[in-house]
């Protein structure tokens, strides 16, 4: 037992500073043998390297194991490539794995997009739902459609492509990927949401349509001291390049969560953009100064509206607590006035960075956000009036389909055109070191991506999308895709059970909330809801 103990111990010796041993001993015989003295030039610089971990304080692993825990650290950098690249299965990658990143970038080159040998979904399992297909496909269904944005409180209504590109914001994304996402959008006729960061010399570089997000920073239209600007707005919105403004109330990665961007970070093009000092904390507060309450918020985005010139004004938001979209509500039928549309962020949603337990504990998904916005909308009436988008993970013509199933009018992707502009998903993209050039400030990172050839991916993903969409609609037999109904789609309860969800989950009929709240599932929410306050009445 004594010599297994001591033998134990002599190959921990030998594990810890083993390496650095034969590095010194290698230094030695080069320095010995003068035709070997090349060999100088790697191991003084391992011996020195063993020395200052051996010495230094701030990593135990490099003090103890000097020169090998080094390993441990390069293996880190390594592991999302060779997770992505040999360990993971097709189906196993997050938040995209490979069969759907492939889709996109197949789709964005103008490749082969289709699946040999059937699905490697288990169609017995609840990964697996589907569309209801018809035995009449309807091949005479419009080769494309889009969709009206702007009510009656709108002058200058705007016609919206099915599938635009979220929002991305000038600062997290480089400055050739927002180049070339915007031209992609102007070559494709749909739109570019700014993010709230502001609208930069970059999204004007190819005259691509705009939607500018205002967030609670009031980026590009803000006071010294962080209010809002109705002058510096009004300016910019009245741009014919801007057609719809978006009020952002919170967004699915970190939802009721604000946001400081460095002043290190903040170059005098970020400023520009946003409207503040170079070299200054750029800060992003976790609520609105200008509005506390739902009337509050529809007031503010009437004078939106007006100071815009009469264009769409709408709001996105990641559900939290349903009392407050029905507050939303009734603020619009009492004060009549209506926001132009609402875009629903899933808490699956996300381009940039986030702490990670917003991405993984807080915020409504999608789907279940959706049903309840759609729910509200049509409760109360309001939904020929309130346009309504969906943005959480889309990346293809089948997720667009069950998004318009569900009470969408419209899609927005984000990460979907990441991966058209190149993104690897490397996982990088708070750091600065984005291996592709899409989400870094790094000028020499951001050479890789040339912006003209990118563009043209942008715009061929988007266009083979929405032709996917379309014969997603044709094999239902359909006319349009708001035809689409919650009973046209499956979901698997268990290996042997599945229903429609209609059946599911509780879609209400036009007017319920305001004849019979009671007999809705969401009688307490609605009871709780409030036009003066966006807190719980009861």
């Amino acid at each position: 037992m004594r010599n297994r103990a001591n033998l134990r111990e002599l190959s921990e010796l030998l594990m810890r500073f083993g390496p650095t041993a034969v590095v010194a001993l290698l230094c030695a015989v080069f320095l010995l043998v003068e035709p070997l003295r090349w060999g100088l030039v790697v191991t003084v610089p391992l011996l020195l390297l063993a020395l200052y971990d051996f010495f230094q304080r701030q990593h135990t692993l490099w003090r103890n194991y000097p020169l090998l825990a080094h390993i441990r650290w390069i293996m880190e950098d390594l592991r999302p490539y060779a997770r992505a690249y040999i360990v993971e299965g097709d189906l196993e990658g997050r938040p995209f794995n490979h069969q759907q990143r492939a889709l996109v970038y197949a789709r964005a080159k103008g490749q082969l997009d289709s699946h040999p040998f059937g699905t490697e979904l288990d169609v017995y399992s609840d990964e697996y739902e589907w569309l209801a297909h018809s035995v009449v496909p309807n091949a005479q269904a419009p080769s494309e459609w889009r969709v009206d944005v702007g009510g009656k409180q709108c002058a200058q209504p705007y016609s919206a492509s099915l599938l635009n590109i979220s929002a991305m914001s000038f600062g997290s994304l480089s400055a050739n990927a927002i180049m070339a996402l915007n031209k992609g959008a102007a070559a494709g006729n749909f739109y570019h949401d700014t993010g709230e960061g502001g609208i930069s010399r970059y999204h004007r570089s190819h005259g691509g349509d705009l939607v500018w997000e205002i967030g609670s920073g009031y980026f590009g239209c803000r006071t010294d001291d962080g209010s809002f600007d109705s002058d510096q707005f009004a300016q910019t919105a009245q741009d014919p390049q801007v057609k719809m403004v978006e009020i952002k109330l919170s967004q699915g990665a970190k939802p009721g969560h604000g946001g400081v961007l460095p002043g290190s970070k903040v170059t005098e093009e970020i400023a520009e953009a946003r409207g503040v000092p170079v070299g200054t904390d750029c800060i992003s507060p976790p609520a609105h100064s200008t509005f506390s309450t739902p009337t509050g918020m529809l007031e503010w985005a009437a004078q939106l509206r007006d100071l815009s010139g009469g264009k769409p004004v709408g709001i996105k938001l990641c559900v939290g607590k349903p009392h407050e979209v029905f507050a939303i509500m009734k603020a619009m039928r009492e004060t009549g006035i209506t926001v132009d549309y609402i875009v629903v962020d899933g808490a699956e949603g996300g381009t940039g960075a986030a702490p990670v337990e917003f991405s993984n504990r807080v915020g409504m998904p999608l789907r279940e956000g959706l049903i309840l916005v759609r729910n509200a909308l049509v409760g109360t009436g309001l939904k020929s009036e309130v346009k309504l988008a969906a943005a959480g993970m889309v990346h293809s013509g089948a997720g667009m389909a069950m998004n318009l199933g569900l009470g969408a009018d419209w899609c927005n992707a984000g990460r979907a055109f990441m991966f058209a502009l190149g993104c690897v998903q490397s996982m990088k993209c708070h750091a600065d070191t984005c291996p592709t050039g899409v989400a870094t400030q790094d000028a020499t990172r951001q050479r890789g991506l040339v912006p003209m050839e990118k563009a043209e991916r942008v715009a061929r993903f988007q266009r083979h999308t929405l032709h996917s969409f379309r014969e997603m609609v044709v094999a239902m037999g359909l006319d349009n895709p708001w035809q689409i109904e919650p009973g046209d789609i499956s979901e698997r309860l268990n290996g042997a059970q599945s229903d429609s969800l209609d059946r599911l989950h509780g879609f209400l009929q036009p007017g319920a909330l305001l004849d019979l709240p009671e007999s809705t599932p969401y009688a307490h929410a609605w009871a709780a809801a409030r036009a003066e306050t966006f807190r719980e009445a009861i």
